[in-house]
């Protein structure tokens, strides 16, 4: 009896353990690095420090992000040809600034309207095994925020 005791006991530790950590997934997850800091989407909601959400109409939309054609067009290129994420690519001594996706925006956080077609506030190039154009625009919109916006003139 006591072992079951002991087992009824442990088994609620570990699970909270794995919920405060974050670690349902063991793969890695997409992650950037701006000026020195690493910003990662979060595995859990709760756990970022900045949330992003997306839209598929412009006029809600507070960031617009445009998916480029080439690296040169790009304010922001994410290009591998790896099937795993490379090794150190993403390491930090500091934790990572985590960012999450939101399926329901605050007034506060970005909406990012992402789409082909300019104007944009930012515009990505994605090639990746890892990451989508979806990951890399709520990674560069969390890094970096709307540091300029487009006149509602332009749209």
């Amino acid at each position: 009896m006591l072992r079951f005791n002991l087992l009824a006991s442990v088994v609620p530790l570990a699970v909270a353990a794995v919920f405060a950590r974050g670690e349902f997934s063991t793969g890695p997850r997409p992650c950037i690095e701006v000026a020195g800091t690493s910003v990662q989407i979060a595995a859990l909601s709760w756990q970022a420090e900045r949330h992003v959400s997306f839209t598929s109409d412009p006029r809600r939309a507070t960031v617009r992000v445009q998916i480029s054609d080439s690296a040169e067009a790009a304010d922001f290129t994410v290009i591998d040809d790896i099937d795993t994420a490379e090794a150190g690519g993403c390491e930090s001594h500091a934790s990572p600034q985590l960012v999450a996706i939101s399926t329901t925006p605050s007034p506060p956080e970005p909406v990012i309207y992402l789409s082909t077609d300019g104007p944009a506030d930012y515009r990505i190039f994605v090639r990746s095994k890892s990451f989508s154009a979806r990951d890399a625009a709520a990674l560069i919109v969390g890094a970096r925020g709307v540091q300029h916006r487009i006149n509602a003139a332009s749209l």
